[in-house]
């Protein structure tokens, strides 16, 4: 079944952020766009690279109004251990979101049960705090934050302008489609 639509249930957990441990709740998702980046567990090999590749994004993605929330089944104290312990981890700056009993990553359906761990998950969340788009990436593959960053877009615009489609590769300023029965058998 699709998750497409999908609204996030309610929660709040523990995080790590800004060298400080906080609470976020699905309130703190409301109103704006949002990433949830779920990753198997700290202190491993793919995950590093993938939340440094999305570290280096963040300014962007912040730019366009999107906040980031990397999510794992360990702790808020293995998070900011991890921070301390790691160059490459220091260099994030987006809420490191603790699920240690996994009820975020069953409501997203990334929880692999017999593990205790979270599927490598990728969600955009609309402002409603609606799911509007999300991957799941096998945990021997990282995945790229370009790609996440112009997948965001591309729903931010069709948010926006309803009556436009992006195609494959679309980026801000190319062209969209306008669907209707003209463009049937001639793209």
């Amino acid at each position: 079944m699709s998750l497409i639509g999908k609204k996030v249930s309610d929660f709040t957990v523990n995080a790590y952020h800004d060298f400080e441990f906080k609470t976020i709740s699905k309130a703190d998702i409301l109103g704006k766009w949002s990433v949830f980046f779920f990753y198997p567990a700290d202190f491993t090999f793919v995950c590093p690279t993938e939340l440094k590749d999305l570290a280096d994004k963040y300014d962007e993605l912040q730019e366009i109004g999107c906040e980031v929330y990397s999510v794992s089944c360990d702790t808020h104290f293995v998070h900011k251990a991890w921070q301390d312990a790691s160059e490459t981890i220091k260099a994030i700056k987006f809420p490191m979101l603790a699920d240690p009993t996994g009820a975020l990553a069953r409501d997203f359906d990334v929880m692999i049960e017999d593990k205790g761990l979270a599927e490598r998950g990728t969600f955009i969340v609309n402002p409603e705090g609606e799911i509007c788009a999300y991957e799941v990436n096998a945990g021997n593959v990282g995945r790229n934050a370009d790609e996440l960053f112009r997948k965001v877009q591309a729903m931010q615009f069709v948010a926006k302008y309803g009556d436009r489609v992006c195609p494959a590769k679309w980026t801000p300023g190319k062209d969209t489609l306008k669907p209707g029965l003209d463009l049937v058998g001639k793209i």
